[in-house]
């Protein structure tokens, strides 16, 4: 039984991804903000352990992490979660880039090195949900383009530094998905959302675990998934 660590297990491409190795009896470790996050997780996905640390402020992950009890070994690195803040380089403010910045980037970058030994021990994989920002930037969408473009620089150096330790990475691209996310995507550019018009969750999903079940003699490095309608 595979143990597994995913970040933004409660809603979208996070929550399918959670149900889907659930039924396949994985050991599932959740990242929570809180306590009470938390124990909605583990309701919602009974025999799931918990780790509460809040990706909004990446310097106290590693404080949070050393009153709790870590996985020894860990098969996969999941991240899911993320945030957006649209606008116009004119109009975004500091508080907005750091925000951004702190939640798709510094944390998963701090959540990845404090988990390391025992991805290593696992010889494990770290996946990053990254984004089709993360390979292209337009027009209101910068700070969170940079904070992707920053996740796709930090999954290849650290493909690079870690293949002699045995761990595999990977990056999926998924295009406009059809999650809460978008829903907020919308609102913020103004235009009526339809979800029947992006990717489904489940779709993302898929890809995150062929890389994941892919044999030990191949690493798929990059995975770009985007609406086919």
């Amino acid at each position: 039984m595979a143990a597994h660590l995913i970040t933004g297990a409660g809603s979208g491409i996070g929550a399918v991804l959670t149900e889907k190795l659930a039924e396949r009896g994985e050991e599932l470790w959740l990242l929570a903000r809180d306590a009470r996050r938390a124990a909605e997780l583990r309701e919602r996905f009974p025999g799931a352990k918990t780790l509460a640390g809040d990706l909004g402020d990446p310097g106290k992950l590693s404080w949070a992490f050393g009153h709790q009890q870590l996985p020894v070994r860990l098969d996969s690195l999941l991240h899911v979660a993320g945030m957006v803040e649209l606008g116009t380089v004119g109009d975004l403010t500091p508080k907005a880039w750091q925000e951004t910045l702190n939640v798709n980037l510094v944390a998963p970058a701090e959540l990845t090195r404090l988990l390391l030994p025992s991805l290593r021990l696992a010889k494990g994989q770290v996946v990053f949900v990254n984004s089709g920002a993360g390979l292209n930037a337009h027009a209101e969408w910068s700070a969170y383009a940079a904070s992707k473009h920053g996740l796709k620089a930090l999954a290849d150096s650290l493909r690079q530094e870690e293949r002699a330790n045995g761990v595999r990475v990977t990056s999926v691209y998924p295009g406009r998905t059809a999650t809460a996310m978008q829903v907020k995507v919308h609102q913020q550019e103004g235009k009526e959302y339809d979800a029947d018009r992006w990717i489904e969750p489940e779709s993302v999903a898929k890809a995150v675990l062929a890389a994941l079940d892919a044999s030990r003699d191949a690493e798929i490095t990059d995975i770009t998934v985007r609406p086919g309608r």
